[in-house]
């Protein structure tokens, strides 16, 4: 198969993960006979210190131009702790997934038998949980109108019930080929939105009979993912919700370092780790490049490349089983293992099996 790729590395520790995702795609591709072509493009808040625009349309056209987007952070203190900035790294992600039509965001969260120890939750409680968030990505507040004052605000949680269909039978193909289970998050005691989102659900459970739905509140969503993260197989909610579910989700397995994500839609998929631009870390070789590089088998397993997706998860898991670790989930007394390091060795690895 060709590739096509555009690589946009962001900020902070973006550009150093970005390499080591590039590297692993690379090896797979020539163990495999895959032809691969990378398009390097701004974003974030490199791409407005350059050019003013955090997703300039330079960019969109590379992603237009290929067939998957190979992503990796934004965010920039400066912007941060400046309240009256106009231009934020931050609308370029939100600019891509509007312009890209990336309306689903696939965020797998699953936990690693050897760092049990390093999760928030006791060994019993989360040992074995495997779950897939599937969070609507391009409607509710964050798009929706806005008032912004010093006396008076507000964002409209506005949905459409197209927009809550195509994500639902997201979902429920994801729950086809998992257990075949799909929990539907909403707020519908309270809010209007959630009523259409659990209207629409009931409307469309019917056309999977093989599919479980069940419904859940969202406060009650959030108990449960830290009391018996085990029940959930595919949960399903609007963008809001998945926002702060996902991030609650991320830190059951003990790193953020350690999850990527795929965002899908009406034009080119981006996919991408979880975690942030970390700037306090740029530059100094301690980010925990596993994220970016599962996101690469996402992207295979995307195009239906199983083989080549697992081989990536078969090398992750047999770096962290050899103690091939960045610093904050490496075992004590371990060997010091940075970005390069952990990236050069699982690249190693797959050339040799």
């Amino acid at each position: 198969m060709d590739f096509k790729i555009a690589v946009l590395p962001g900020d902070g520790i973006g550009p150093e993960i970005s390499v080591q995702g590039v590297d692993v795609m690379s090896a797979v591709c020539e163990k495999f006979g895959h032809n691969v072509e990378y398009r390097y493009s701004l974003c974030g808040a490199d791409a407005i210190d350059k050019v003013g625009d955090p997703f300039p349309e330079a960019t969109y056209q590379d992603c237009l131009w290929a067939d998957a987007v190979l992503f990796s952070a934004v965010g920039d203190p400066k912007f941060d702790n400046d309240p009256s900035a106009k231009v934020r790294p931050e609308q370029g992600l939100l600019a891509m997934r509007k312009k890209l039509g990336l309306y689903a965001n696939i965020r797998p969260v699953e936990t690693f038998e050897c760092l049990l120890h390093m999760s928030p939750l006791r060994r019993e409680v989360v040992e074995g949980a495997d779950f897939v968030c599937i969070r609507e990505l391009t409607g509710g507040m964050y798009f929706g109108e806005k008032l912004e004052g010093t006396e008076r605000a507000f964002d409209t949680n506005a949905y459409t019930r197209a927009e809550v269909e195509r994500i639902l039978h997201v979902a429920y193909s994801y729950a086809r080929r998992r257990r075949k289970h799909i929990t539907v998050v909403d707020k519908a005691n309270v809010l209007a939105s959630s009523r259409l989102w659990r209207h629409v659900a009931k409307e469309i459970a019917p056309q999977y009979p093989d599919v479980e739905t069940d419904y859940m509140y969202v406060d009650n969503a959030a108990m449960r993912m830290i009391q018996d993260p085990r029940f959930f197989d595919v949960m399903v909610t609007e963008n809001t919700f998945g926002d702060i579910l996902t991030d609650e989700g991320s830190v059951i397995s003990g790193s953020m370092g350690l999850l990527p994500s795929a965002s899908t839609g009406e034009k080119t998929p981006v996919f991408e780790p979880i975690h942030g631009s970390w700037p306090q870390a740029k530059g100094k070789n301690i980010a925990n490049p596993l994220a970016q590089i599962l996101s690469v088998a996402m992207l295979f397993e995307y195009f239906d490349l199983t083989e080549e997706g697992n081989l990536i998860r078969r090398a992750v898991n047999a770096a962290l089983d050899a103690n091939v670790r960045t610093p904050e989930i490496q075992v004590p007394g371990g060997d010091t293992y940075g970005t390069r390091e952990v990236g050069r060795w699982i690249v190693n690895w797959i050339r040799e099996n």
